[in-house]
């Protein structure tokens, strides 16, 4: 049976602040500009490939597309040829909200970091799946000979901000892949509705 760890509460409009500590590599990218970047997917998936690829991630990308939504996955999206980082970075800066799959093995990889804490900086919605992982068992596992200290700080600052955030638990073992899929769809339509609201306030 699914575990949420924190109670959704769908009904509340207001938003949690995030307070920068690293904004240099978002000042060097040419599309972050004081003008908001046009939304090009509704939502991008973050997650450890050799974890959840063949499981929740390409369901809950299925899913949404189903629901008409314009959800973005590396491997459904990416052509031969995108330059990586370029193509990720701008995915992230144009979507509106981000599902980030945390698993064992995400926390070795300079990649999800990267684009996690580049989704915190950009102070995006953020929607946290812990999928055979608990919130306190995340940590930089990425060794200092393979980025620099500033880096490392950066990415535990984005895990703890992810930490500190909503989120579903799941148990493979235990749980249903189908309904914690279906449960995160809902909760992402509830999180644009929320944003589309908001936008029209303004």
């Amino acid at each position: 049976k699914i575990m949420i760890s924190r109670v959704f509460d769908f009904m509340k409009k207001s938003k949690s602040s995030i307070q920068l500590n690293n904004t240099s590599f978002l000042d060097l990218l040419p599309s972050s500009s004081s003008t908001k970047p046009k939304a090009l997917n509704d939502v991008f998936i973050n997650h450890r490939g050799s974890d959840t690829k063949r499981n929740i991630a390409t369901l809950l990308y299925d899913n949404l597309n189903a629901r008409n939504l314009r959800p973005f996955l590396d491997i459904k999206n990416m052509k031969p040829g995108d330059k990586l980082f370029d193509h990720i970075n701008r995915a992230i800066l144009t979507s509106k909200v981000a599902v980030t799959v945390f698993s064992p093995n995400y926390c070795d990889s300079y990649f999800c970091l990267h684009e996690l804490a580049l989704i915190m900086e950009s102070k995006k919605r953020i929607i946290p799946i812990f999928f055979d992982i608990n919130p306190s068992q995340l940590d930089v596992m990425i060794e200092k000979v393979t980025c620099s200290d500033n880096e490392i700080q950066r990415f535990r600052w984005a895990l703890q901000e992810a930490k500190d955030t909503v989120g579903l638990t799941f148990d493979s073992c235990k749980g249903n892949l189908s309904e914690v899929v279906t449960i995160a769809s809902d909760v992402i339509v509830e999180r644009l509705v929320e944003l589309e609201a908001n936008d029209e306030d303004v």
